[in-house]
């Protein structure tokens, strides 16, 4: 798209990448309702889903914020954007 609004003598800021680039919608609420001090169960219960696939989830969200414990998951998240 950028290639295109150049062509056109158009120009466009790059954006910085923030956290919804770094994890999918389901992720980020996972992550979010994680953060807000939910138990993997609790958040299972709330979208419909194993608490397993939850605990799934949440493996592979804290290594793409690289973050190691929930408190630091919030901490992340009320950043918006990865360090």
């Amino acid at each position: 798209a950028r290639g295109e609004l150049r062509a056109a003598g158009e120009s466009s800021a790059r954006r910085e990448h923030g956290i919804h680039d770094e994890l999918t919608a389901q992720e980020l609420q996972i992550a979010t309702l994680a953060a807000g001090g939910l138990t993997n169960r609790q958040i299972a219960e709330r979208l419909f889903l194993s608490h397993r696939t939850v605990g799934s989830h949440l493996y592979r969200i804290f290594p793409k914020l690289g973050v190691a414990t929930r408190a630091q998951l919030a901490t992340a998240l009320h950043a918006g954007r990865r360090d």
